[in-house]
């Protein structure tokens, strides 16, 4: 008891410490990027504006390049005759950054370390040992970093210093095996943390026949308080939560819904799979599947209720922008969700009409042709809706960057090979372009600055211009 008192009262000084010095030291325009795109819907929406043209800050060039543990997309599927396939599990083509209070955070897949620099300089502040691969960002919340590794561990570090506090294994064992050209656990953790209130979510495991360990840690002190065993899926790519809920992508598989008090599960959406994933409200978004497609999941529901062509979305209460291979383009998603919503109902008549019909082979001529009518302008109508949905996209713009999207302000910036550009939000405009070293997939956004991170290990900081009050 008094050591648990001792660590509230610690970490009530450190939330005040942090808050601060953030308010001191931050300006006015600034904001964090605390996690993997931005939040725990993934949404890539920044919570500030940049203003553009951007100039080049600083360059920080890793020794090693990343090693992800999937190096690339089956070459084709010749069951189901789909060819140039996309990869499905990019979660760790780059070292995605992490922004708090004025230093930057990643981990490193090559050389088993978690990484902070000064956000302004490009300067090493410190740097943490695991014993495995570090493939997903790190998160930070209330001056702690938490971060999973392939080692089975999850990490909780001091976000000034780099000490320890706690690291908590999740699997039954500390078992090791050859994994991905590694040595690694049995259970790696490969989605992330999520840290809300008091408690951390992450998930352990690759091999489903080996339980897959999903489990609520106490930030005070490392305790699992819940833990939920599956045996049917893996947990790969990065978790996300809302309020009663969480997801948890599955690698080339589609993701698990939770309920976020105890960890039970609530379903298994379906859909073509991928790591890539954001939400809205308890809606999810999710691929890019084996063709780049994302899939509409609605809240409460398993089947998908719409699909965009496409790579990755952002998401706004006016707006969604889709980022495919050549295209950028706006959608009016409450005008297309409602017309998907009707398609799906005279789909589902479609369906029952053309059931109604093979059984009709016995009785009047009349019947049958009444019931062929109806089947007929039933398909119809779902021709005029499909049409409609079509003109649903306000703008569409030539876009060579396919590799990452984030949103800052009426700002869209996205990455690619060797390349990051900048787009007006609200008809496509292209604002700025300029060069990187190597394929950029990650973007974050804080303090007035771009950062961008590509399969090369570099990471780029690029300055946005500044208001002149």
């Amino acid at each position: 008891m008094h050591y648990e008192n001792n660590f509230q009262l610690t970490l009530f000084y450190r939330r005040i410490i942090f808050l601060l010095a953030f308010l001191v030291a931050t300006p006015s325009w600034a904001a964090d990027w605390p996690t993997y795109q931005h939040d725990y819907s993934r949404s890539g929406v920044a919570g500030e504006s940049l203003l553009t043209p951007f100039t080049e800050g600083w360059v920080h060039k890793s020794k090693h390049e990343p090693r992800p543990a999937w190096r690339g997309e089956a070459k084709w599927d010749g069951y189901n005759k789909v060819y140039d396939m996309k990869s499905r599990q990019v979660f760790d083509y780059a070292y995605h950054s992490v922004i708090a209070n004025g230093l930057l955070y990643f981990g490193s897949s090559a050389d088993d370390k978690v990484y902070c620099l000064d956000a302004v300089t490009g300067k090493e502040r410190w740097v943490f040992f695991t014993e495995g691969p570090v493939r997903l960002a790190p998160t930070i919340a209330d001056g702690m970093v938490f971060v999973g590794s392939d080692d089975g561990n999850a990490y909780c570090l001091d976000a000034a210093t780099g000490k320890l506090i706690w690291k908590t294994r999740l699997g039954p064992k500390d078992y090791r095996i050859p994994g991905n050209g590694r040595i690694i656990s049995r259970w790696p953790l490969r989605t992330g943390i999520v840290v809300i209130g008091d408690l951390a979510y992450c998930a352990a495991g690759m091999f489903p026949a080996e339980g897959i360990y999903i489990s609520a840690i106490d930030v005070r002190d490392g305790k699992i308080r819940w833990q939920q065993k599956q045996v049917d899926l893996p947990a790969q790519g990065y978790l996300l939560a809302s309020h009663t809920r969480l997801y948890v992508p599955a690698g080339r598989n589609n993701p698990v819904v939770l309920n976020r008090s105890d960890g039970k599960r609530v379903r298994v959406v379906s859909g073509q799979g991928g790591t890539y994933a954001l939400l809205t409200g308890d809606s999810l978004v999710f691929g890019p599947g084996k063709t780049g497609t994302l899939g509409f999941v609605e809240s409460n529901k398993s089947d998908q209720l719409a699909s965009f062509k496409g790579n990755h979305m952002i998401v706004t209460p006016e707006m969604s922008y889709l980022q495919g291979d050549t295209h950028l383009s706006a959608l009016d998603r409450s005008r297309y969700l409602d017309l998907a919503r009707k398609r799906r109902l005279l789909q589902s008549r479609q369906k029952a009409l053309s059931e109604q019909l093979k059984k009709l082979k016995s009785t009047s001529t009349a019947k049958r042709q009444t019931v062929q009518k109806q089947l007929t302008e039933t398909g119809q109508s779902i021709d005029s809706i499909t049409t409609e949905m079509g003109q649903c996209f306000p703008w569409k713009v030539r876009c060579d960057q396919p590799l990452s999207m984030v949103l800052a302000g009426k700002t869209l910036i996205t990455g690619g090979h060797n390349s990051v550009a900048a787009f007006y939000a609200s008809n496509g405009q292209k604002l700025w372009s300029g060069k990187a070293d190597g394929d950029v997939f990650g973007l974050s956004v804080a303090d007035g600055r771009l950062f961008v991170s590509t399969n090369r290990g570099v990471i780029h900081c690029f300055e946005a211009k500044r208001l002149v009050k």
